[in-house]
């Protein structure tokens, strides 16, 4: 495979999640080519199953496209030193009111590689349980109001083809979770597997 060789590389913008970079990349007839990267610190989400198998969806306001978006709990990896699996958790508690005995990974993605490193893992939760009362998150900004709501998984998964839902996490981890299901969970894997788009994680 041909190597494409960073020349050289510049940062241009940092903000409070993400920062832009500027490489300067060989092409592989010589070129040299300036490519714009968003680097970001990846995220998780979680498809939590419940026992009569529904799935516990959020919709919450996303200003970059002006509308509310059904969505799976989810949130950035912004924690240093704080395993994958250990931010899933943190935000199936904040955002859901929830914590699962049972976890397992269902499917990475690299959401836009072709501007962004951003790496995302999401994981299956099941054996639901309700956080105390007195330990419950209260949400700020976008957080005040999730709408918090289950719907069946195959409903859930008939909300991607219909339009419904649209953000890539949500559909992504639906449609692992109901294949893995029809698979009889044989598609899962262990929850700290490695993932060296995010090593460490």
């Amino acid at each position: 495979m041909t190597d494409f060789d960073t020349v050289s590389s510049r940062t241009v913008y940092t903000g409070r999640v993400l920062t832009l970079r500027v490489d300067e990349v060989r092409m592989p007839g010589g070129e040299v080519k300036s490519r714009e990267v968003v680097e970001q610190p990846g995220a998780v989400g979680v498809v939590a199953l419940d026992s009569d198998g529904q799935v516990v969806l959020i919709r919450q306001y996303r200003h970059p496209v002006g509308d509310w978006l059904v969505e799976l709990p989810a949130g950035l990896l912004d924690v240093p030193g704080e395993k994958a699996q250990l931010t899933a958790a943190r935000e199936l508690a904040e955002e859901a009111g929830l914590t699962a005995a049972r976890w397992d990974l269902l499917v990475d993605l690299l959401n836009s590689p072709g501007l962004s490193q951003e790496a995302v893992r999401v994981f299956l939760a099941r054996d639901l349980a309700p956080v105390p009362d007195a330990e419950r998150h209260v949400g700020t900004d976008e957080e005040t109001d999730l709408g918090v709501h289950r719907l069946p998984l195959d409903q859930a998964v008939a909300g991607v083809f219909s339009g419904d839902i649209q953000n890539s996490l949500a559909v992504a981890g639906l449609l692992a979770a109901a294949y893995a299901r029809d698979h009889d969970w044989a598609t899962l894997r262990p929850s700290g597997a490695d993932w060296p788009a995010r090593p460490g994680h």
